[in-house]
């Protein structure tokens, strides 16, 4: 199978199970919404949330992920399996003790990182102490999902993508649970929420283990800090633990000046986020999950060439589906929002205000996903000083921006901050990959982006007439009128797309009619062989 065949269908696995992940995670959101709105118990949450979660893109998914791939990949490539499990085993031996030492201090430092982190919080009120205690039961969270993001880049390297796919399900269906059977029972709620991501983070790091043992892998601990990839793949986290975390960090800028608007900023940014973050989970973050380990093959092969087409192919598929996607978003964000959360807790006013950020937020949605990919290539490449050079300028650009807006905008201003600073880092980093390889199909990219602005336009058009002229009425009905209205507009605009894209000569249609026959036939992807008959 052709590599960007095998990517297609690697992003078609992972994102099926990531769509799967996303509504589930939209159900959770939507009963953390009817329980606790945008209030004092939200905002809380939401914070003591976000700080373990930023750990995981610096410590886990944004370092050890991207660094290790590249070089166990490498392993499996250039010396055998035996050699790559051995380093596997090095590497989680001495992640084990690092994310144990993290998870202590963090718990023990708990209040003096919610300061930090959230200044307009107080620091000895409610709000406060509600935040400190979240903190203190979520923080175990880094150890479990850190083993997690290990066994997943192990998994994926190997090209076994469905395991790691499916984890996420299991954390949204924990806190579903949760807030149906312990939320409710419970004298301070969010603690039975906090209960629920504790053991959805032990049920997704387990569900690994099996298919681990299957390809082989023994988990007896290895220590040897020694090992010269250990060291290699130390030299390359260092820069990564700033740089691939670059969205995190800025988002964590905005929940900081958040805290200091209005009561409920915080609340309204995590609600936007996770609908932007529900196209960008579906298809960007599963075609950058399943170009890493390809790219990272052509770079150690030093095969150049099919590595710029591997990336083109990458880029103008995650550009083909992600324009569109934020048009829709920009048209819609109102009624979706009605839809989704606006019952319980969640009034028409946070409506509103939830709608302000998910605006600028959709604004940036094609700079984000563009981001996976380009940040994807420069690892695959074993470079990480250039995509954090780039990220300390983004991250100042995002301070200034932020701070230039959020009085005008208020929390909108946070939103379109961060849009405007990731479409800042996305040039730069196009710009130096271009310089490093001598071009990356430019040109072909540029063409194909043309074509998906045009069709998301026309789309966007008219999904705007439908909407608010011809199912106007429909649209200010209760749920299920409401929700049928939307179907009937989000089918009628995913038509309206695929024709303009076909008239227009898209050929990324072609790629995902490829994936949708490959499904169909069943065909399976068969990892290479070395000389030695390793996988």
């Amino acid at each position: 199978m052709r590599e960007n065949d095998l990517v297609t269908r690697a992003a078609g696995v992972v994102g099926i199970f990531t769509f799967l992940s996303r509504i589930l995670g939209l159900v959770r959101d939507i009963l953390i919404a009817n329980f606790f709105g945008s209030g004092m118990s939200a905002d809380a949450f939401f914070v003591a949330f976000r700080i373990p979660n930023l750990l995981r893109r610096l410590f886990a998914e944004g370092s050890l992920t991207v660094s290790f791939i590249p070089v166990f990949t490498e392993y499996l490539q250039n010396k055998s399996k035996e050699e790559a499990f051995l380093l596997a085993r090095i590497v989680l031996t001495f992640l084990v003790c690092i994310v144990t030492a993290i998870t202590i201090l963090g718990i023990i430092l708990s209040p003096l990182i919610v300061k930090v982190i959230a200044p307009g919080f107080g620091y000895m009120g409610d709000k406060y102490n509600l935040t400190v205690l979240l903190t203190r039961i979520m923080f175990p969270y880094i150890f479990l999902v850190s083993l997690l993001a290990l066994f997943m880049g192990i998994l994926n390297s190997l090209k076994h993508f469905s395991a790691p796919a499916i984890a996420p399900i299991f954390l949204n269906l924990s806190m579903i649970a949760a807030l149906i059977f312990i939320v409710p029972f419970m004298r301070t709620p969010t603690v039975g929420l906090a209960i629920g991501v504790i053991v959805g983070g032990v049920i997704q790091m387990a569900l690994q283990i099996p298919f681990l043992i299957n390809k082989g892998l023994s988990f007896a601990p290895k220590w040897n800090v020694r090992h010269p990839a250990l060291k290699k793949i130390g030299m390359l986290m260092l820069p990564t633990i700033f740089g691939s975390a670059i969205y995190q960090i800025n988002q964590l800028i905005g929940t900081l000046l958040a805290s200091l608007l209005r009561e409920g900023s915080v609340s309204y940014l995590y609600y936007a986020d996770r609908l932007v973050q529900f196209p960008l989970g579906v298809f960007a973050i599963a075609i950058s999950t399943a170009v890493l380990p390809s790219l990272s093959r052509e770079a150690a092969e030093g095969d150049i060439y099919r590595l710029k087409q591997t990336l083109s192919h990458a880029l103008r598929l995650t550009m083909f589906i992600a324009i569109p996607a934020m048009a829709g978003l920009i048209v819609l964000r109102g009624p979706i929002i009605t839809l989704l959360f606006q019952r319980g807790a969640f009034t028409s006013f946070t409506t509103t205000m939830t709608a302000t950020a998910l605006l600028y937020y959709s604004v940036g949605l094609w700079a984000f996903a563009g981001l996976r990919v380009f940040v994807s290539a420069f690892y695959s490449l074993q470079d990480t000083r250039t995509p954090v050079k780039v990220a300390v300028v983004a991250m100042i650009a995002n301070i200034v921006f932020s701070l230039a807006l959020m009085g005008p905008l208020k929390h909108g201003g946070l939103a379109l901050a961060l849009s405007l600073a990731s479409a800042l880092q996305l040039f730069m980093l196009i710009f130096f990959l271009q310089k490093r390889l001598g071009g990356i199909e430019g040109s072909v990219v540029i063409h194909s982006m043309v074509r998906s602005f045009i069709s998301s336009l026309i789309m966007g058009i008219c999904i705007y007439l439908l909407a608010f002229n011809v199912f106007s009425g429909i649209l200010e009905q209760k749920t299920f009128n409401l929700a049928l209205g939307i179907l009937i507009i989000i089918c009628a605009g995913l038509v309206i797309y695929i024709i303009s894209a076909y008239v227009l000569g898209s050929k990324e249609l072609s790629s995902i009619a490829e994936l949708l026959n490959l499904s169909k036939k069943k065909v399976t992807i068969q990892p290479r062989m070395d000389t030695n008959g390793h996988k």
